[in-house]
C-alpha cells in the first residue's frame, strides 16, 4: 500500500510542471477560440442560408430541437453535477452551513425561479406595450346596427385589417420573447463558460489540462450549436448577432487567462475552499437557468405551442429526433469534460 502511494505521489508530482502548463493553456486558448467560433456560427449561417427557401421554418426549427437538447444536457449533465462535486468537498462539507444543507438544489432551485422572474416580467412588459395599442368598438344601438349592415363591404375590410393588425403583433411578440431566450440563455452560459476557463487557467497539472483541450473543444462547439440554433430564430440584426457569437466564443479563452492571471498575481489554489464555493454556487446557479430555459422555454414551446409541429407528424418525430442528438451527444462529452 505505502508503494502504491509513493507512486500515486511522484505521478502527481510529474504531472505539476508549470511551464508544461501554461504552454498547454495557450494551445488551448486558439483551439477553444476557434471551435466556439465554429460552433455557434454554423447554425446562425445555415438559418441564413435556408432563408427565403420552403424549407427555412423547418430548418429552423429542427437546429432549434438540436439546441435544446444540447442546452438541457449542459445543465443536468455537464453543470449540476460539477457544482454538486464543488459543494461535497470534504474541505467544503466538513464546514458550517455547508455540510447542514444541500445548498447547490436550493441554489438551482433559485437560478430556475429567477429566470422564470425575468421570463415574466419580460413577457408582461412586452405585451403591456403591443397588445393594447388598438381599441375594438363595442356592439351600438339598434340604428348602428343598421348602418353596420348598410356598409357591410367596408366593415369587411376594416375587420380583415384588424386581423392582420393583430397578427402582426402576435408575432412581433413571439420574436421579442425569442430574442429574451437567447439573451438569457447566453447569461446563462456564460456563467458556465468563466467557471470552466478560470478553473483551466489555475491549474497547475498539465495530466488534466491535456485531455480537457480536446474534450472542451467539443464541448464549445456542440454548446455553440445550442446557442447559435435560438440566437438563427430569434431574428436579430447582423451586428447584435455578431456581437453575441463573439461574445461566446471569447468567454471560455478570457476565463483562463483570467484564471492564469490569478494565478500568478495570488498564488490562489483552485482546490481551496473558498474556490470550490464560488464553482458550486455558480454552476448551481446557471445550471438552474439553463434547465428553465430549456424545458420551458425551448421544448414546450416548440412541441406544444408550434403550428408547424401540431400540424406536421413527420416533422414532430424529427424534431424530436434532433432533441435526442443533441443531448445524447453533449452528454457523451461528460466522460471526458
Amino acid at each position: 500500500m505505502p508503494k502504491c502511494v509513493a507512486g500515486d505521489v511522484a505521478r502527481a508530482l510529474a504531472c505539476r510542471d508549470s511551464r508544461a502548463a501554461e504552454h498547454l493553456k495557450w494551445i488551448s486558448i486558439v483551439v477553444i477560440f476557434i471551435t466556439s467560433v465554429i460552433g455557434i456560427s454554423l447554425p446562425v449561417l445555415l438559418a441564413r442560408y435556408f432563408q427565403g427557401k420552403p424549407l427555412y421554418d423547418k430548418a429552423v426549427l429542427l437546429i432549434k430541437c438540436f439546441a435544446a437538447g444540447v442546452i438541457l444536457s449542459t445543465s443536468l449533465v455537464h453543470v449540476l453535477p460539477d457544482a454538486f462535486d464543488a459543494l461535497s468537498d470534504c474541505q467544503v462539507a466538513s464546514q458550517h452551513p455547508w455540510k447542514d444543507y444541500p445548498f447547490s438544489g436550493l441554489v438551482t432551485l433559485v437560478g430556475a425561479l429567477t429566470a422564470l422572474l425575468v421570463d415574466i416580467t419580460a413577457t408582461s412588459h412586452v405585451e403591456h406595450g403591443h397588445g393594447h395599442s388598438e381599441s375594438y368598438v363595442p356592439v351600438g344601438t339598434h340604428d348602428q346596427e343598421n348602418e353596420k349592415k348598410l356598409c357591410g363591404g367596408e366593415l369587411r375590410n376594416e375587420s380583415v385589417v384588424q386581423v392582420v393588425n393583430e397578427q402582426s403583433r402576435v408575432d412581433e411578440v413571439v420574436k421579442l420573447k425569442q430574442r429574451l431566450v437567447s439573451q438569457v440563455l447566453e447569461i446563462g452560459i456564460i456563467f458556465h463558460s468563466v467557471i470552466i476557463g478560470v478553473t483551466m487557467g489555475m491549474s497547475q497539472n498539465q495530466c488534466t489540462i491535456k485531455p480537457l483541450v480536446a474534450a472542451l473543444a467539443f464541448h464549445q462547439i456542440f454548446e455553440g450549436m445550442g446557442l447559435g440554433g435560438c440566437i438563427a430564430q430569434a431574428g436579430f440584426s447582423f451586428g447584435t448577432t455578431a456581437y453575441m457569437c463573439f461574445m461566446f466564443s471569447v468567454t471560455t479563452p478570457m476565463g483562463i487567462v483570467l484564471g492564469m492571471i490569478l494565478f500568478s498575481v495570488t498564488g490562489y489554489d483552485d482546490s481551496s475552499p473558498k474556490a470550490l464555493i464560488m464553482e458550486g454556487l455558480l454552476g448551481s446557479f446557471s445550471s438552474g437557468i439553463l434547465i428553465y430555459m430549456g424545458l420551458v422555454d425551448l421544448i414546450a414551446v416548440d412541441f406544444f405551442h408550434n403550428k408547424m409541429m401540431t400540424s406536421n407528424l413527420w416533422l414532430k418525430k424529427a424534431s424530436y429526433i434532433a432533441l435526442i442528438l443533441g443531448s445524447t451527444s453533449m452528454s457523451i462529452l461528460a466522460l471526458w469534460a
